[in-house]
């Protein structure tokens, strides 16, 4: 399901699993989510890692670097479900390549008691790479090459995280829809994570606030001074 941005509340979202299909009985590992209100971060998350119940296939822990063993003591989906869905609900979810994703969410809430519902039934859903591939089409279109396209850093993202790549598709999003003027609101904002099993020192997720340095009045005035200068000038 894919549907335009219209919602002023959106939350980025991506998961982890143990594999690529729920058919051969796949599970999520690890939830990631960041808030967006005016297309601005607000600095909340929800992140999580699950015990799947099941081993993790090799070849998603090369992608991924998560263990069986690490994921021993974390909670099932159906102890955290309620505060997922909580802070979902009613936003516009923004995933890259969303029929994953939300075919996992999907499968783990029919297996809860209460398995009636579905991500169509309080969320909308905007899937960036559908959105890439009209706006370059004909391209590479995965996040790595977004990132590379559109100038951001993603040379920490060493494996794949759930809450890292969340973080990183937010900064796409704006970018590819809009332009980056809205990625950092004036207010500095300390993270609030919601839902926080992450101690396991694979990726450093942290990054430092970014201050927005406004100009004063002789420089606004030096400004229209050199435009003024420029015959014809464009920016005037």
């Amino acid at each position: 399901m894919t549907k335009s941005n219209t919602s002023n509340r959106i939350v980025v979202l991506d998961t982890e699993t143990t594999g690529l299909s729920t058919r051969e009985g796949h599970r999520i590992i690890e939830i990631g989510c960041v808030e967006l209100i005016n297309r601005r971060l607000t600095g909340k998350r929800f992140h999580t890692y699950l015990n799947p119940e099941r081993k993790i296939d090799d070849g998603a822990i090369a992608v991924h670097g998560i263990s069986n063993e690490f994921l021993d003591d974390k909670p099932l989906f159906k102890q955290i479900s309620a505060e997922f869905i909580a802070f979902i609900q009613n936003a516009e979810l923004v995933i890259h390549n969303a029929p994953f994703d939300v075919g996992f969410i999907n499968n783990e809430l029919s297996l809860l008691e209460d398995h009636a519902i579905t991500i169509a039934d309080f969320c909308l859903v905007f899937d960036t790479l559908v959105y890439a591939r009209k706006k370059h089409p004909g391209q590479r279109n995965s996040l790595d090459a977004l990132c590379k396209r559109y100038g951001i850093d993603n040379s920490h993202r060493e494996l794949h995280g759930a809450l890292l790549d969340a973080e990183i598709l937010a900064e796409v999003f704006l970018l590819m829809t809009g332009g980056q003027s809205s990625l950092i609101d004036d207010t500095p904002v300390k993270a609030k994570i919601v839902v926080a099993h992450s101690n396991q020192p694979r990726i450093a997720i942290d990054r430092p606030v970014l201050n927005i340095v406004r100009c004063n009045e002789d420089e606004l005035s030096a400004h229209q001074v050199s435009l003024d200068s420029i015959e014809n000038c464009l920016w005037d």
